[in-house]
């Protein structure tokens, strides 16, 4: 009887610890793909969108790109969808990219669309700045850069080196 009670509590013990181990690998997982959601920022009103584009269509030099949703390297976990404008002073978005950590907008010589194609450019791009807003947001144009120069737009995950999404700029 001593056995079977001794039997009986170690697996209980084996199975009350696996189960705790699947939970904190679950809610790590949890907290990796929550926690920039939750600590986002809020991105552009409609109305600021709208006086930026209305201002930024006066200056000289205003080029704009699409982001799609099915772009070759993107997926249903990593995309993005709208409007990016850049300005000389100026780059944000009318539209959303899925939440993610770490964030980061490029410019490119060229449209890159999948992962590996980007990596293998990724020396020759330019890091502008971290994104920290998922839907509508913007970022300083650092002074003096020619943004002529560029053909295009990449957002990238640097934490996990996963390509986001890319758009052609004219």
């Amino acid at each position: 009887m001593r056995r079977l009670l001794q039997f009986a509590r170690d697996h209980i013990i084996l199975v009350l610890s696996a189960k705790f181990m699947a939970g904190l690998v679950i809610g790590f997982g949890l907290g990796v793909y929550f926690l920039p959601i939750l600590t986002a920022e809020k991105g552009l009103s409609e109305t600021e969108l709208a006086e930026l584009t209305s201002t930024a269509q006066a200056q000289t030099q205003l080029r704009q790109g699409i982001f799609v949703r099915d772009i070759e390297g993107s997926d249903r976990f990593h995309w993005g969808d709208g409007t990016i404008y850049v300005s000389d002073a100026r780059i944000w978005l009318d539209g959303s990219i899925a939440p993610g950590p770490d964030y980061r907008l490029y410019l490119t010589k060229g449209q890159y669309t999948t992962k590996d194609s980007f990596l293998a450019a990724k020396s020759d791009a330019l890091q502008i700045a971290p994104i920290k807003a998922y839907k509508n947001f913007s970022i300083d144009v650092p002074d003096g850069l020619d943004i002529s120069d560029y053909d295009a737009v990449i957002i990238w995950c640097e934490a996990f080196s996963a390509f986001i999404t890319s758009a052609s700029l004219r």
